[in-house]
């Protein structure tokens, strides 16, 4: 090793190592400050984590016991656990359970107008309560099999604002103030109708999970006339269709109806009151296409052999309509609908359209009700419009209806075969056979102009579709197969998903 005498290097030496010490002990203090940091951060971080963990688990203790947000089912779909204790949940689906149904009806009309009732309540299922102007002594002791009755109460202190041409008009609103004073645990959507209401309750729950119920929603749909949406408000959903409310809605409105109804004394009608409250709120109409008042006379084959392409949810003033079946009265009309429901309500009065093009047909299929074959092509956008096989609530010069009708031709090329559904039931291969047969025949020559290939012949029709349900909403119509058409008297389709881009016709 080399050695230096010079004082200069030494000097220098001792310098440097003098430098060396004090830049080591500069490294060593501020590794124990970072040290010391760290810990005090770490601290600091799960303190905080645990204050905010117990704010949220506060937080959601109170939402969870909140009416509009509690759920039959709100602790079934836990996803995540720590420990034995929730802590992510997941808001489950919508179900049936999940509603009630607050329904208006009268001691006076209950004997004829509960059939309706009979044909879509389900004892110890649906939720919900039949509200009547007093106790129905003829009728007791009350059937099970109807929903639990409650008595309205006494509206004498409204008598100076009571002005309205309905004269129950406000006990009739005030029903969903009192279904909602009933029953608000676990509730995310409250449905009004009337007693002679259809209600599809199946379609119904569908189409109300797609909405988030701790919202404010007023969901409905106006009349088919224009007469009886000028008359009320082309924004208000007629009770007769029913309409639905989100929980937090129908609470905001059981709490301010009263002051309400002194603010309205004159309207028609209590749907019409009811808009009027929800338009203070600061709430608008959803439409959905599948409410019907019927505001119709007459045949209501043309309407529901067109249904828009929409889940079918409700029929009402059925009292005053041809029965929907010929050869059967309007009690056996619905028990047959409603058959066809049982087996697949997602597709009742969807209509799906399929042609023969060695003949020249023209299928449209409103499933669960009618076919009607023409002896002719027609695009799917002539077919989608109904056949005027109705008349309008009140006869007037304009145009009386919301939508496009075309009017019924003797013209053997125009007027269409009529088959009604006969049977539905379940087959092998997860399918559904529909049977549809002609009731009257057609009585015209066939159409010459499309190759005189005449459908007199034909006197059944048979449907097989998926077992599946079919989402409508958003997504194409189906399209179908006819799949046996010779010389008989049988005619068979088949339902099937679109191809991508096919073009139907």
């Amino acid at each position: 090793m080399l050695s230096f005498s010079y004082p200069w290097f030494q000097s220098a030496q001792l310098f440097f190592k003098r430098i060396s010490s004090r830049i080591a002990a500069k490294f060593i203090n501020i590794g124990q400050e970072a040290t010391f940091f760290r810990d005090n951060l770490v601290g600091k971080l799960c303190k905080s984590l645990a204050i905010s963990g117990l704010i949220l688990y506060v937080f959601y203790i109170l939402l969870s016991n909140h009416p509009c947000c509690q759920s039959s089912n709100f602790f079934t779909n836990l996803t995540h656990k720590w420990g034995s204790h929730p802590m992510i949940t997941t808001d489950s689906p919508t179900n049936l359970s999940d509603l009630v149904f607050g329904i208006a009806a009268s001691v006076n009309t209950w004997r004829t107008k509960r059939i309706y009732i009979d044909a879509w309540w389900r004892p110890n299922i649906t939720r919900g309560y039949l509200f009547l102007e007093r106790t129905p002594t003829n009728f007791l002791p009350w059937p099970s099999s109807f929903p639990p009755f409650r008595v309205s109460e006494n509206i004498s202190r409204y008598q100076p604002y009571n002005k309205h041409r309905m004269p129950h008009a406000i006990r009739m609103v005030r029903v969903i103030a009192e279904t909602y004073r009933e029953e608000n645990k676990g509730v995310r959507w409250y449905v009004m109708a009337d007693d002679d209401t259809v209600l599809f309750i199946d379609n119904l729950v569908e189409v109300l999970a797609r909405y988030d119920h701790r919202k404010y929603f007023y969901i409905g749909m106006n009349s088919e006339c224009v007469t009886s949406n000028i008359d009320h408000s082309f924004e208000m959903a007629f009770g007769g269709a029913g309409y639905a409310l989100s929980c937090p809605l129908a609470e905001a409105l059981a709490r301010n109806l009263d002051v309400c109804i002194k603010r309205y004394p004159t309207l028609y009608g209590s749907d019409h009151i009811l808009q009027s409250c929800v338009a203070d709120l600061g709430v608008s109409l959803t439409q959905e296409k599948g409410f019907h008042q019927i505001d119709l006379h007459g045949d209501l084959l043309g309407l529901l052999s067109a249904h828009p392409e929409s889940p079918f949810l409700s029929l009402h003033h059925l009292d005053v309509t041809d029965p929907l079946f010929p050869s059967m009265n309007r009690n056996e009309s619905v028990v047959r609908l409603m058959e066809a429901a049982k087996l697949d309500q997602s597709r009742l009065l969807q209509q799906t359209i399929c042609y023969h093009k060695p003949y020249n047909w023209s299928f449209s299929i409103s499933w669960g009700y009618s076919i009607q074959i023409y002896e002719s092509i027609y695009p799917p956008s002539v077919l989608e419009r109904p056949l005027q096989t109705f008349v309008p609530w009140k006869r007037i010069r304009m145009p009386p209806y919301m939508f496009n009708t075309r009017f019924p031709s003797k013209n053997p090329c125009e007027a269409p075969h009529v088959f009604f559904l006969e049977s539905a039931e379940k087959i092998k291969g997860k399918q559904i056979v529909s049977t549809y047969v002609r009731k009257f025949p057609r009585l015209l020559p066939a159409c010459s102009s499309s190759g005189n290939h005449s459908a007199d012949h034909i006197s059944n029709v048979r449907v097989f579709s998926p077992l599946t349900r079919l989402h409508g909403t958003g997504n194409r119509r189906e399209c179908c197969d006819i799949v046996r058409m010779a010389k008989m008297n049988v005619s068979e389709v088949k339902f099937r998903a679109c191809m991508k881009d096919e073009i139907v016709g």
